[in-house]
């Protein structure tokens, strides 16, 4: 079941989760075509976007892996 987002939970743009990963466009795509990158949602003009709290979850569940 997907995670409930409210209309305050930020909404990060790939160039931001580059960044702060530290990881090429390239990268982040293929981690997303093998399902390992965080999830994203399309905006209506086709952009990526990622919630603040996904995210937060993704690296809390990495860090739990490693």
């Amino acid at each position: 079941m997907p995670a409930k987002h409210n209309s305050e939970d930020v909404k990060l743009t790939i160039d931001f989760i580059l960044k702060d990963l530290d990881i090429t466009r390239s990268t982040f795509y293929e981690w997303r075509t093998k399902g390992r990158a965080p999830a994203c949602f399309r905006l209506p003009n086709g952009q990526l976007r990622i919630y603040q709290s996904e995210y937060r979850r993704w690296l809390a569940n990495l860090e739990v892996a490693a």
